[in-house]
């Protein structure tokens, strides 16, 4: 699958992943490869990611949208910083 995350300024993250775990307004919820199309609005909260090399990151969003569709989330925020774990 391939990830980008956006914001207004920049591009946060473009890149290959296995799954990416999303503040949906109603609930969290994960997309994993060869998930249905979608488009969802997103919450404040954190986003979870796990690229294909392994490695794992988190970070705190603001509301957003998100589009999944042929394995490809494109992730649309206003504001976006690193989690502490």
């Amino acid at each position: 699958m391939y990830l980008e995350i956006l914001t207004p300024d920049k591009t946060v993250f473009s890149g290959k992943i296995l799954s990416v775990t999303l503040p949906g307004t109603k609930s969290p919820f994960t997309v994993l490869k060869k998930h249905a199309p979608f488009i969802s609005t997103l919450e404040n909260g954190q986003l979870g990611l796990e690229t294909d090399q392994g490695d794992y990151m988190v970070y705190t969003i603001g509301q957003g949208v998100v589009e999944v569709r042929e394995n490809k989330i494109v992730v649309l925020i206003e504001k976006i910083s690193s989690a502490e774990l």
